[in-house]
């Protein structure tokens, strides 16, 4: 039985499976690549960002579009003055909002893995149902051989749902671990700066835009040097 054959002998529960196949094949990709730790939580974004309080060269507007963890950032640092509590505050509620957007379609996703095994399984079912109607009607002859055959063509649907509920299931759970991963690391750099910023001796100099509005600081591949250079970020090993 080759593919289009099978599509037909699974009947019309067919067209929802295919459908979640496609939504979870599209939902798959696109969370391969928005959850890169390194688009989000860039290693060593919290020390840079210690460091550039400390010469008073914080960037908010560098910070805010550098990647989602600086968005994070940039909400603590804007209310610095309000006092430590609120720094939190701040915090929090920016990394909830990141969070939020890492988690966005992963419950669609395990909904697909929940639902095609059963949606597979209603369609052998009824599959079933039709195989035992026409057997009924049939002579004694030929029972045999229309009870095999149809059983083959009923099972079609169960295995085509746990084809698609399978690798759904195994990459929900795998982005599940890496949004808290993330999380982690994002934890991780803010309470770096949370705790620089409680012993910070100076006046907190923080600035919305850049004097040079057409280079508003480094880039998510550049690092600032500790002599006001900007140079290429150097790779961790």
């Amino acid at each position: 039985m080759d593919m289009m054959d099978a599509l037909i002998a699974g009947g019309w529960l067919m067209v929802p499976l295919l459908g979640c196949s496609l939504a979870a094949t599209v939902i798959i990709i696109e969370r391969l690549w928005t959850l890169r730790a390194r688009r989000i939580a860039p290693y060593g974004l919290g020390q840079e960002v210690c460091r550039l309080v400390a010469r008073g060269q914080v960037n908010l507007y560098w910070l805010e579009g550098h990647s989602p963890l600086g968005g994070v950032l940039a909400a603590g640092l804007r209310n610095a003055r309000l006092g430590h509590e609120q720094v939190r505050a701040r915090l929090q509620e920016a990394a909830t909002a990141v969070i939020h957007d890492m988690e966005r379609f992963l419950s669609p996703l395990g909904t697909i893995a929940a639902i095609t095994p059963l949606i597979g399984l209603l369609g052998t079912v009824v599959g079933m149902i039709e195989v035992f109607a026409v057997i009924v009607t049939g002579d004694g002859a030929s029972r045999s051989a229309d009870l095999a055959g149809g059983i083959s063509r009923a099972l079609v649907t169960t295995a085509a749902g746990l084809t698609v509920a399978i690798p759904s299931l195994m990459f929900h759970r795998y982005f599940q671990r890496r949004v808290e991963d993330i999380t982690v690391r994002m934890e991780e750099q803010a309470g770096q700066v949370v705790e620089y910023l409680a012993h910070y001796p100076g006046e907190l100099v923080l600035a919305e835009r850049h004097a040079d509005e057409s280079r508003p600081g480094p880039r998510g591949d550049e690092q600032l040097e500790a002599d006001g250079r900007i140079a290429p970020r150097v790779k961790q090993p």
